[in-house]
């Protein structure tokens, strides 16, 4: 008999458990809407105050955007060259300083006669690029190609040097615009004038037109054999074995070997023009950006912040005065 009874009296108290489960969880909903029911009713009540505090609010933040002139910038876009990244973020980090103590006679010693640093402000970061991680995955594997070879250190150090000279933007903060522009083209000329840079820059430019010009003149003399070649090719007057010519008694060379040459010295002449118009600077200006306003985020605007706000110190006054009520009452 006791052995029957037992599995009944676990059922009911299973029923009764999930009895008063359920009681709670019709307790909570319950008290959940009596809490919304509350506050909405608390809001019809108050509806005009709070459509006043939103139109007062709208008026206020209006006048204001009015009133208050807006913050412009200068986006530009640049590349150090010779390794300068680590001296250009020195000297805005310098710059920086020197506008955040109001260091007048800095700035005269850079040419800026007078200058306001109300909202003057400089930043600068990396020009991040699009499937980078992919292009260096890609190039990676390239460079298997080249293993073992005298090539490979050329290369590496290109790249290298390339991988450590990302584009930069230097943004300008200021509220005039016309001074912002002034201000911008005197921090660019200070940035370039850099006394150790500049040497580099002036001995690279030198061996970049000499190898230039080296390799005009050897492009004229391979232009010229390779003439010679083509002539005596069509008068069949000079021995040719399997696209071979003899130069002066000299051993055999392969005619495919001299235009592959050729096309090495074109390509050669072709990197070294790029790099005097590169190297013209420390800091080449890729793109230098026009004024623009300063986008403020939707709840940094004084027509949206300021109603928002004025509606929160009501909700404040209001639940302050309610707890003061219940106070008073449990006193």
């Amino acid at each position: 008999m006791a052995n029957n009874s037992t599995p009944s009296t676990q059922n009911n108290s299973d029923e009764i458990d999930l009895g008063k489960l359920f009681q709670l969880i019709g307790r909570g909903f319950n008290a959940v809407f009596n809490f919304i029911l509350k506050v909405f009713l608390y809001v019809k009540k108050n509806i005009f105050i709070l459509m006043g505090l939103v139109v007062v609010g709208l008026a206020i933040g209006i006048a204001l955007n009015r009133i208050i002139s807006k913050k412009l910038k200068s986006e530009i876009i640049v590349k150090p060259q010779l390794e300068s990244k680590n001296y250009l973020y020195d000297v805005i980090g310098e710059i920086k300083a020197n506008l955040k103590a109001k260091d007048t006679l800095f700035f005269k010693g850079i040419g800026i006669e007078k200058i306001d640093f109300n909202g003057l402000d400089i930043e600068i970061n990396r020009v991040l690029q699009e499937g980078g991680s992919e292009n260096d995955i890609k190039y990676l594997e390239l460079l298997q190609s080249f293993e073992n070879t005298d090539a490979i250190a050329d290369i590496v150090r290109a790249e290298l040097q390339n991988k450590s000279s990302f584009n930069h933007r230097i943004t300008i903060y200021y509220k005039n615009a016309e001074f912002g522009k002034v201000f911008t083209e005197k921090i660019l000329e200070y940035i370039n004038t850099n006394n150790y840079f500049n040497v580099l820059l002036e001995v690279y430019r030198n061996n970049a037109t000499y190898r230039i010009e080296e390799n005009q003149a050897l492009l004229k003399q391979v232009d010229e054999i390779i003439s010679n070649y083509t002539n005596n090719l069509a008068s069949k007057n000079s021995e040719v074995t399997n696209e071979r010519i003899i130069l002066d008694n000299q051993e055999q060379v392969n005619i495919a070997d001299i235009f592959q040459y050729k096309t090495g010295l074109i390509r050669d002449i072709e990197a070294k023009k790029l790099e005097l118009i590169e190297n013209k600077e420390t800091l080449s200006v890729v793109n230098l950006g026009q004024p623009q306003v300063v986008q403020k985020s939707f709840f940094g605007k004084n027509i949206v912040l300021i109603p928002l706000l004025l509606i929160l110190l009501f909700f404040a006054i209001s639940i302050l005065k309610y707890l003061n009520r219940r106070s008073m009452s449990i006193s």
